[in-house]
């Protein structure tokens, strides 16, 4: 059963999310992503429980919570949604000209 929350500190760490929502049924697993560039959390978590019971419970009562001086949002989390492959492709440039606007030859 997982959950989103969002809104979270940047100073919010994964313990302080196990035991938070640890008060609610027992933590399977806890997912703080981090920014590929800075290192610094990416301001939400996915929190994982054992039973359906425990996350509504947690969705309930923490849902709005001021956790590290901001309110933060619990709902079950959803699917992740398929992204598009690619767009249109290459392409050849603009009209048949080169960026120094003289005509391309193929």
């Amino acid at each position: 059963m997982k959950m989103y929350v969002g809104n979270l500190a940047f100073s919010t760490t994964k313990q302080t999310l196990e035991t938070l929502f640890g008060t609610h049924g027992a933590v399977t697993d806890v997912h703080l992503p981090s920014d590929r560039e800075t290192g610094r959390p990416r301001g939400f978590a996915f929190v994982t429980m054992d039973s359906r019971g425990a996350m509504e419970a947690a969705i309930k009562h923490l849902d709005g919570q001021n956790i590290d001086g901001r309110p933060i949002k619990v709902n079950e989390a959803q699917p992740r949604e398929e992204r598009g492959g690619g767009g249109y492709g290459g392409g050849r440039g603009q009209g048949g000209y080169d960026r120094g606007g003289r005509e391309r030859r193929y």
